[in-house]
């Protein structure tokens, strides 16, 4: 049974055609992953698909009845209630029903209740404690606690205030209330960026069980393959459908991107025929009615979308020697805030060719100790020390500019004011971001494309120590493999925090793991 029907979509954002008559058919049950470059135009999808943004063409219908549910990491959710309170939001109207059982219980106890009341309430009670039972209403604790427990937050704490938390811890919250609501359909727009692998693994295996249909942007293939059975592709305004998982998909793509690429430079080849003919024969008296002809047919075709750009973008940190076996001396550090420690006492040494994978649960600390070596926290206990010719680049987790307002180059100009308005575009150009990208709003860019302006600051000084929070987040397959090239060129040392095993394992020489 088909729950969701588009049929004929198109959007244009920025000028740039996204969608362009296109169509696509979701049954009930299905498990799709949706993938694309970036900027292709997968958040846009999601916002068109729950209605918080209009497309230009088209329709989008769901199956009249459908709950539609929606992990958008950017919604403003109120940050007065406790972490518990919140998720106990999916389950309203049962804990409005007891409230109302409680009531009628104290009426029943009080001594000016007729005994026609008295029946009346018996009744109304009956029903309510019925309906309370049926949705196992008493284990609803520990079954919030199940799902929530399974992506970290207990470590949050349930009595902990929204608005203490971090993005990405309030970004695994919600993702634990959608999943509490158990709508009809799921939309997840890359729920895995603030997990860590023992949580994404949970989440897999959750998802591959789930009865519902759900639709899940990401660009981590090897979670895609655990728990999609079928493939979305949006790429040359069109949204195509594979079935298989994203190993199958990958193998079908090449060939189709190859015979849709020779299909537009036939077609190019036959316009440009057709134009020369007209432009020869149109001023002619005797050819003038072929030409026009051959212009009414010109008119009659579709014009097939120039294909999507596979160039990857280019990577490079710039290294400046240093070489020492102390580049970074970590001696019983304890890091935490408002002097309170979140981990026992840190110790480890960074030599100047050490390549490390921080690894460890969410929430045990990983982005404290970055921020606390980058002193943008104080340390709790203990100590570190950098060589003194130590130059540190340092990429956050959390995607921050100055103001979401300024553009890529004004970004590159405020961060780099030595470089020309020339240079600051062929740096840009270097990572991707060309053309319109490079003036649009950051916050109107994707969140590959934003890591990909702040990858490009970075490029722009000299190092011998990357400091990389998550830096994979939102990057598509291309933009990965490009930064996988650059670290493994990269001469000097780093530390990775990373969510993708293979990643981090296939880069990395040495592992310090918090568990241990």
């Amino acid at each position: 049974m088909s729950i969701l029907t588009i049929k004929g979509l198109s959007h244009t954002y920025d000028n740039k055609v996204l969608f362009d008559d296109a169509d696509l058919t979701v049954n009930n049950g299905e498990h799709i992953g949706i993938v694309g470059l970036n900027g292709a135009g997968k958040s846009t999808f999601m916002k068109i698909l729950t209605g918080s943004l209009v497309q230009d063409a088209g329709e989008v219908r769901w199956l009249p009845g459908i709950k539609v549910g929606y992990l958008d990491q950017h919604a403003d959710i109120d940050r007065s209630l406790t972490v518990m309170q919140y998720l106990e939001g999916s389950f309203k109207e049962l804990f409005e029903l007891s409230a109302r059982l409680e009531a009628a219980y104290a009426r029943m106890s009080e001594p000016d209740v007729t005994d026609a009341e008295m029946e009346k309430l018996i009744n109304r009670t009956s029903s309510m404690q019925t309906r309370l039972d049926e949705a196992d209403f008493y284990s609803l604790e520990a079954n919030i606690k199940k799902v929530a427990g399974g992506l970290g937050i207990g470590n949050l704490g349930y009595d902990t205030l929204i608005g203490k938390l971090s993005g990405g811890q309030r970004a695994k919250v919600m993702l634990a209330k959608l999943l509490l609501d158990e709508p009809d359909a799921m939309l997840l727009d890359e729920p895995t960026n603030f997990l860590d692998l023992e949580q994404i693994a949970w989440l897999a295996k959750y998802l591959d069980a789930y009865k519902g249909t759900f639709l899940l942007v990401s660009h981590d293939g090897e979670f895609l393959n655990k728990v999609c059975k079928i493939i979305v592709n949006i790429e040359n305004s069109r949204i195509k459908k594979y079935w298989g998982d994203y190993d199958k998909f990958l193998l079908q793509h090449e060939s189709d991107a190859k015979q849709y690429a020779e299909s537009y430079e036939r077609q190019q080849r036959e316009i440009k025929r057709m134009e020369d003919y007209i432009a020869r024969n149109k001023a002619r008296a005797a050819t003038a009615g072929m030409a026009n002809s051959r212009k009414k047919m010109l008119d009659r075709i579709e014009v097939m979308s120039k294909p999507v750009s596979f160039e990857k973008p280019v990577f490079s940190f710039p290294y400046t020697l240093l070489v020492t076996k102390h580049l970074l001396d970590v001696k019983a550090l304890e890091v935490g805030y408002n002097g309170k420690a979140i981990l026992p006492p840190v110790t480890f040494t960074l030599g100047s060719e050490s390549k490390l994978w921080l690894r460890g649960t969410n929430g045990m600390g990983k982005t404290t100790i970055l921020k606390t070596l980058m002193k943008q926290l104080p340390a709790i206990s203990g100590s570190f020390s950098y060589n003194i010719n130590v130059k540190i680049n340092y990429i956050e987790q959390d995607l921050e500019f100055p103001s979401k307002e300024m553009n890529a180059i004004s970004f590159m100009s405020f961060r780099h004011p030595r470089l020309s308005q020339k240079e600051v575009r062929n740096q840009l150009a270097k990572v991707g971001i060309r053309g319109d990208l490079a003036t649009k709003a950051v916050g109107a860019l994707s969140g590959g494309e934003q890591v990909r302006v702040k990858l490009c600051s970075l490029m722009q000084k000299e190092s011998n120590l990357l400091i990389l929070d998550e830096p994979t987040n939102h990057l598509d397959s291309l933009s990965k493999e490009a930064l996988a090239e650059a670290l493994e060129e990269y001469a000097g040392a780093f530390i990775l925090v990373s969510h993708e095993p293979a990643y981090a394992d296939g880069l990395c020489n040495d592992i310090f793991d918090l568990e241990k």
